[in-house]
């Protein structure tokens, strides 16, 4: 290496000439010469009693403290109808994990350990995936096949997920545009993971097998902005029906994003719609930065003739400072060194903010050869510069060409050889392609390899369930029973002259129909509902850590002012009341909150008087001052009573 070569500067001029800006900067011109392109797939739980293929109840999730049986999993590929073996099968089974699955009686039965042939699906689950469906502009199919989704990770115990397509070819309006969606699909959720570490992934089986649709758009999207405004779109259409499940984990989206020269490339289980924009953003810079390094390293290498070296190392004739390396000794890991012609500059090359090439190898040295990280430092490490000097050492030793890299890794010995096949599997795929990958996301709108990107081969049908065929009568009977769609309950919130701030939370929480029916029956200004419901029960709700009240409650909050003759204002001082006290009834809340009922005419009366009592003590002698100081010396008395904004008006007036 060069002396004056500094990996952090290399970073940070690989970045520019990438031309990553950060998302708030970006244009959509910029987008289109990436060629930016996103699908979704959107899951949402379901709100049934019972688990999709067995009588488990579904919705019941267990602690951590106790478990009332262990059944631990080895996993292996098998082969699909076409007698070929599935990628990510393949990359799991090179894992050698072992598969831990906590189990409690109360939510699990024999179907969930794949020791019972599943029961009839339910058909509660099954009449809401076909009523959302309807909602998708979906064609439903005439009859429902159960297929077989291979999963090796040990998120299923059975290693497959059983799936059936309920609708295909509809579509969902954005403000610009309409969202194709290929298909609809009722499946039954995963096993929630514990933990995984090394070669032992633990899972609990409390929510395995509670139904949950998967809602499939094509890659319609071409910024990330469309990204989330069709993901909420999804998500508000699925919660329009009141029969689906709401919190966290209830709802997850994998997100596909790809660019010009890349490929598909899909984020997994994201929790929340404000992260899509952030992470398909870097995800697609990402593409941008590895078709970069592909370019480099097509002119610099030839490809047929490149591979790797490696060399076993002694920890005591290098003087390592860096501790997880110091740690790795201590637990008697065996060290490596690698050499990598030609790849001088790609290890400190950006990919994603904060992150560079060096990332892609860790990351599938930690799933694919379960080594912990920190687990390995490079020639061109941009975070931990201690044992830089070590490397000259290293370059020696392979006698190395100036415009070679290195690395050192560490790991158990059982995993050195899958170890050092990934390395060189993931340098090599530099050459060619960005890989088809299934990526975890991070908070802060970065990724890390999670698995190979699945196939066809690991689709299958599932012979142990018939066909479903579905009555086209029934079928009618829910197509006329389907709640109004999201794109008119926009439509009339904005004839109504609602804020738009509250658009989001009314949506997401289903309150139109609550809107709807006190404007109606109570007669109350919709507009009002809606900024109570949007601002003030919202404020509410995050003071209380986001519980939810009873939505019945805000109802029975304005049929109680309405027979009461109470001005609507009071609402505003039950709700904090009723939320901390939701079995308290109204009049007991009038009388803590000290309200008494009082003549319009009397409270008018005073204001003569407050107003010549400010002007003896007032400072401020406008108006204004005096006219807020008597409206809140009369607000305790005044609300409930009188309107405020007429109060208001009659004390301008006097």
């Amino acid at each position: 290496m060069k002396k004056n070569f500094d990996p952090r500067k290399n970073y940070e001029a690989t970045k520019v000439k990438v031309g990553y800006v950060n998302r708030k900067d970006a244009t959509q011109t910029l987008y289109d010469k990436m060629g930016f392109m996103s699908g979704l797939e959107v899951h949402q739980q379901l709100k049934t009693k019972k688990k999709l293929f067995c009588n488990c109840p579904a919705g019941i999730y267990n602690d951590n403290s106790h478990f009332d049986a262990e059944v631990i999993r080895h996993m292996r590929p098998t082969l699909s109808e076409l007698g070929e073996y599935d990628g990510t099968a393949l990359m799991e089974f090179k894992t050698k994990k072992t598969i831990v699955y906590k189990l409690k009686n109360e939510t699990t039965c024999t179907y969930e350990i794949d020791d019972t042939p599943p029961f009839p699906i339910d058909r509660e689950a099954l009449d809401i995936a076909i009523e959302i469906a309807f909602l998708s502009k979906l064609n439903t199919v005439g009859e429902v096949h159960i297929t077989r989704k291979q999963y090796l990770d040990g998120s299923i115990p059975a290693g497959s997920q059983r799936t059936a397509i309920i609708g295909v070819d509809g579509e969902i309006p954005i403000s610009n545009k309409k969202i194709r969606l290929v298909q609809l699909c009722l499946e039954e959720d995963t096993c929630r993971e514990i933990s995984n570490i090394g070669h032992t992934r633990v899972f609990k089986t409390d929510r395995f097998g509670m139904p949950l649709i998967e809602t499939v758009t094509h890659p319609d999207m071409v910024n990330p902005d469309e990204v989330k405004e069709a993901c909420d779109y999804i998500r508000f259409l699925n919660r329009s029906t009141n029969k689906v499940r709401i919190g966290i984990g209830s709802g997850r989206q994998d997100v596909n994003v790809s660019c010009k020269g890349g490929n598909r490339v899909e984020i997994k289980g994201v929790s929340k719609t404000k992260l899509l924009p952030e992470l398909t953003h870097n995800e697609c810079f990402r593409q941008w930065a590895l078709i970069h390094i592909k370019d480099i390293l097509t002119k610099r290498i030839n490809v047929k003739s490149w591979k790797i070296s490696t060399k076993k190392l002694n920890f005591f004739d290098y003087n390592f400072s860096y501790s997880p390396a110091i740690e790795a000794n201590n637990r008697k890991d065996k060290f490596y060194a690698v050499n990598l012609p030609e790849f001088k500059g790609i290890l400190s090359h950006f990919t994603q903010p904060g992150k560079c090439f060096i990332n892609e190898l860790s990351d599938r040295l930690k799933v694919i050869a379960c080594i912990e990280k920190p687990n390995m430092i490079t020639s061109e490490d941009i975070e931990n510069t201690e044992d830089r000097k070590i490397f000259t050492k290293i370059a020696s030793m392979f006698n190395a060409g100036e415009n070679d890299a290195q690395i050192i890794f560490w790991a158990p010995k059982e995993d050195i050889d899958t170890a050092i096949s990934t390395i060189s599997e993931r340098c090599k795929l530099a050459f060619f392609e960005v890989p088809k990958e299934t990526r975890k996301y991070n908070l802060d709108g970065t990724t890390e390899f999670k698995r190979v990107l699945p196939g066809a081969n690991r689709m299958y049908p599932d012979t142990d369930s018939p066909p479903i065929p579905l009555a086209s009568e029934h079928l009618k009977n829910i197509q006329a029973n389907l709640p109004s769609d999201v794109s008119e309950r926009t439509a009339q919130m904005i004839k109504w002259n609602i804020p738009k701030d509250t658009f989001t939370y009314l949506h997401v929480n289903n309150l139109f129909p609550l809107i709807n029916k006190i404007a109606n029956e109570l007669a109350y200004e919709p507009k009002f509902i809606a900024c109570f419901l949007g601002h003030q029960l919202k404020h509410i709700e995050g003071q209380f850590n986001a519980r939810k009240l009873d939505y019945n409650k805000i109802y029975q909050i304005f049929e109680f002012i309405k027979k009461r003759k109470l001005d609507k204002e009071i609402a505003f001082k039950i709700l904090p009341v009723l939320f901390e006290h939701p079995q308290m009834d109204f009049d007991s809340i009038l009388e803590s909150i000290n309200f008494r009922k009082h003549n319009n005419n009397g409270i008018i009366s005073n204001i003569s008087f407050l107003k010549n009592k400010y002007n003896e003590i007032g400072k401020t002698k406008t108006d204004e001052a005096r006219n807020n100081w008597v409206m809140g010396q009369l607000n305790n008395i005044a609300v409930g009573n009188i309107s405020m904004n007429e109060l208001k008006n009659i004390v301008k007036g006097v």
